[in-house]
């Protein structure tokens, strides 16, 4: 599926937010219920479809991960639950509906076609604005073979 150029609005989120190397990611991701048991007790709602934001992407020392969901409005959290706000902005948009474990090369293409069409990233390095894999499917309902994925990465400027 070919890429596309999308506007997004600033949107507040939670997290659960955790420094990890790269073969930790799919432990991370169970943990995704205590930030959902967090939001509960604080009678806190999500408004939209879990995401991964990737803080920092660095192959050698690890990742900045967050596990996260878009909220109402913005709320400060506590030890690994933070609240923040996704910057809105142009974000490139690319689906993919398959196995997360695709989502690799999947992310390598995306990459090589923004440096064809010469986009920048809003990136520093390994530390990245607003990089993101949003999660379409409801893991109790979809089989992860068909599960259907949203990377949405921020442009510069």
């Amino acid at each position: 599926m070919e890429p596309t150029i999308v506007e997004r609005e600033d949107q507040p989120y939670m997290a659960l937010r955790g420094k990890i190397a790269m073969n930790q990611i799919a432990d991370f991701a169970r943990r995704t219920p205590e930030l959902f048991g967090w939001l509960a007790a604080r009678t806190i709602d999500p408004i939209g479809d879990v995401f991964f934001r990737y803080a920092v992407v660095d192959m050698e020392h690890g990742l900045v991960l967050e596990i996260g969901v878009p909220v109402e409005e913005r709320h400060h959290g506590e030890g690994e639950i933070v609240g923040g706000i996704l910057p809105g902005g142009r974000y490139v948009s690319v689906t993919h509906v398959g196995h997360p474990d695709q989502l690799e090369g999947v992310t390598g293409d995306l990459l090589a076609w923004a440096e064809k069409e010469g986009l920048e990233w809003d990136a520093d390095g390994n530390n990245w604005g607003s990089r993101l894999e949003v999660y379409k499917s409801d893991p109790q309902e979809v089989p992860m073979d068909l599960w259907e994925t949203e990377l949405l990465f921020r442009l510069r400027g």
